[in-house]
């Protein structure tokens, strides 16, 4: 990298302008994808490093077959900003050339490279070296109307990355809406990767409606919307799987609130954009996913979008739930297993939960599932998620392959905590040791796991604490001395409170004890004459216990702390068949 000069734009990201080098030759018309701005952010990319180009999409402006009518824009911007012409448009355009780099890596820094390698001389379009030219101090004039002026066919086909980062060097040029008439000249074959229903929407300014889909082709996906009458429009001639060409539709920052794509930017329909069904589709990919092992989850972020696949070991029978807007919603949960041997819960809804058959143990690929870390690690499908199941595509295969060869015997572990106590398979076993032999909790996110042990003494003092009455909440509430009791949660003053349990127990098993915390969620309030016979019932009882382990600190005092989140009866004969096991894996 012998330069980098950053293209600044209000309303987007900012873009990077590169100038590359390999020692003998030189290219000025590089451009740095958005998802790489860290290098530069970072320092990491300095003019002098030593890079790898991984992936790029080369574009050449020779032929006319591009985004924009290159004549019309340059008389454009020469009539409006002549000198910024001069000095930075025109130099760009002459080179004829744009190189994206789509990913890169930093092989040595500028202080190991120790300054300029060579003597590079610029690379003309045509493959010829040409020594560089002054720039005179008179305005620049363009020459005669390149080819891209002359009419072409009605179709001429971009892909989606390249459409999307020359928009972006236009619009950091000129920021006006009048801009866009420029982009109306262009075509995007691709194929239509998921598509949503229609969706309504009402308040104070109107009524609408809308629709959107995504696409993708060889080098990217975007996803576009449809409104109102454009619905109508085009809604039934789009249809999942099949390829067409698009036109004349605008381009703005991607919501990402609504979208999952690795996209920054989103097309819009509008009344005179144009979808044509297209036959040729052999060399049009049918997904774009970037899928994450299994094993990987639990060192990706909380609210993650990511891509996943895997085959499905069970699936739960459908069922249905209120959500806070009062409505109803189906919802199904899949346990996945891929090649790395874990396990993991995904949560399909809507009427992919309920047209989804788990009992052929099919592969299922979800492309911008959100990973959550509640229960340990779990997957839930979004609205602007796509959910696949025996997906044509190598993946898919190569899955199906391992699983029916070995997979299904492998001693997998899951991420998620389940709520099954019949199934050994997905419960994080561990003794009470190894809370202090594999110091569990010391990390940022607390740990869970499970443990069969029995209850030695519950602590009878301070066992039941005055919560807040309302449903939803059960934070302890204040007595404000006048017969009433506040909830800071709710921000609310009640007259009375309910009672719930806030047991301190000691648990035991052959190796090692345990004080843990046990909350009641369904706690009543106890009778005072049944108050010991309930504690003393209690003890030298054997449960599985599942805990929640993290290390806390409380008046500068640190200590693990370890909280019971489940308590489920002994199922002796799985019991007894896990013991088995791990006796035989001893004895090998």
């Amino acid at each position: 990298c012998q330069n980098i000069r950053q293209i600044s734009n209000a309303s987007s990201p900012p873009r990077f302008r590169l100038m590359m080098s390999d020692g003998q030759h030189s290219l000025t018309s590089c451009l740095l994808a958005t998802q790489l701005n860290y290098l530069s952010e970072e320092n990491l990319l300095v003019p002098n490093c030593v890079c790898l180009l991984k992936k790029t999409i080369n574009n050449t402006l020779a032929d006319g077959r591009y985004v924009l009518t290159l004549y019309f824009l340059s008389s454009f911007v020469y009539s409006c900003f002549p000198i910024w012409y001069n000095f930075h448009f025109a130099p760009f355009f002459c080179s004829r050339r744009v190189v994206v780099v789509m990913d890169m890596d930093i092989l040595k820094s500028a202080k190991e490279t120790g300054g300029k390698i060579g003597n590079p001389t610029p690379y003309n379009t045509d493959g010829k070296t040409s020594s560089p030219q002054k720039v005179s101090s008179s305005t620049y004039v363009p020459e005669s109307p390149p080819s891209a002026a002359v009419p072409g066919p009605s179709y001429r086909n971009y892909s989606c990355e390249f459409f999307c980062q020359t928009l972006l060097i236009y619009q950091s040029l000129i920021n006006t809406d009048s801009f866009l008439f420029f982009f109306h000249r262009w075509t995007i074959r691709a194929r239509v990767t998921n598509k949503s229903s229609i969706r309504t929407w009402s308040n104070s300014r109107g009524e609408g409606k809308l629709f959107s889909f995504e696409i993708v082709d060889e080098s990217g996906e975007i996803r576009i919307t449809a409104f109102n009458k454009e619905v109508d429009k085009f809604f039934s001639l789009v249809e999942q799987g099949k390829v067409y060409y698009i036109s004349k539709a605008t381009l703005k920052p991607a919501n990402k609130q609504y979208t999952t794509l690795k996209n920054d930017y989103e097309m819009t329909l509008h009344a005179y954009s144009s979808i044509v069904p297209c036959d040729d589709n052999q060399s049009i990919p049918t997904v774009h996913c970037d899928f994450v092992p299994i094993a990987e989850l639990e060192n990706r972020d909380k609210d993650a979008i990511i891509d996943v696949i895997g085959i499905c070991k069970s699936a739960e029978d459908v069922s249905r739930i209120t959500t806070k807007n009062s409505r109803e919603v189906s919802k199904r949960a899949l346990s996945i297993i891929d090649e790395t041997g874990k396990v993991v819960t995904v949560t399909l809804w809507g009427e992919e939960a309920e047209n989804f058959d788990g009992s052929t143990q099919p592969v299922v690929a979800i492309k911008g599932a959100r990973l959550s870390d509640f229960g340990g690690r779990s997957l839930s499908a979004l609205f602007s998620s796509t959910v696949m199941v025996n997906p044509d595509i190598p993946q898919a295969f190569r899955l199906r392959a391992w699983y029916d060869r070995e997979g299904f015997a492998v001693n997998s572990q899951s991420l998620t905590e389940t709520r099954s106590a019949g199934t050994g398979l997905n419960m994080n076993w561990k003794t009470l040791s190894d809370i202090k032999n594999e110091d569990m909790g010391h990390g940022e996110k607390a740990q869970y796991f499970s443990c069969v042990a029995t209850v030695l003494y519950i602590r009878k003092e301070n066992c039941l604490y005055q919560a807040c009455p309302s449903a939803d909440c059960n934070k302890k509430v204040i007595d404000q001395q006048n017969g009433l009791y506040r909830c800071e949660k709710c921000n609310k003053e009640f007259p009375n409170f309910k009672y719930r349990l806030l047991l301190s127990a000691n648990l035991a098993d052959f190796g090692d004890n345990q004080w843990v915390t046990c909350f009641q969620e369904t706690a009543e309030a106890l009778h005072i004459a049944a108050f010991d016979e309930v504690f003393q019932k209690a003890n030298f009882t054997t449960h599985i216990f599942k805990n929640r382990v993290k290390l806390e600190t409380y008046n500068d005092e640190s200590r693990v702390k370890v909280t019971v989140m489940e308590v489920q009866p002994v199922d002796h004969r799985e019991y007894s068949r896990r013991l088995l096991q791990n006796i035989y894996k001893l004895a090998r």
